[in-house]
């Protein structure tokens, strides 16, 4: 199982990355939206995680970029903004969950289960 964590904030990136790790899963990271979607694009990824506001492409960017591969990959979209219409857009582009900022990352874990166990 790998999942794609796209995250600007170096030490949320190093926490998602430390839980994941530490219950088996591969992880790859990207510090830009740019890194995620080659990412997206090149390599079999199982899940992704990504925040919205992102350097050079954000998380809806990357989600219409994934969108425009034809694969379907779960996403999980974090938002220190709880903004409506900007949670509504993702759903409506296929986000399949939505964290708000700051989150537990044992509450990230519950969802990541959730999702790959469909």
């Amino acid at each position: 199982m790998v999942i794609l964590i796209a995250e600007d904030d170096e030490l949320i990136l190093r926490t998602i990355e430390h839980k994941l790790l530490k219950e088996g899963y591969k992880v790859i990271l990207s510090r830009n939206g740019n890194e995620a979607i080659e990412h997206i694009k090149n390599t079999v990824v199982n899940l992704i995680i990504t925040d919205i506001m992102m350097p050079f492409a954000s998380g809806i960017e990357i989600l219409s970029a994934m969108n425009s591969t034809g694969k379907k990959i779960p996403v999980i979209m974090l938002s220190s903004m709880g903004q409506e219409e900007v949670i509504l857009n993702a759903f409506d582009l296929g986000a399949s969950d939505f964290i708000v900022k700051p989150f537990s990352p044992n509450e990230l874990m519950l969802r990541i289960k959730r999702l790959i166990s469909k």
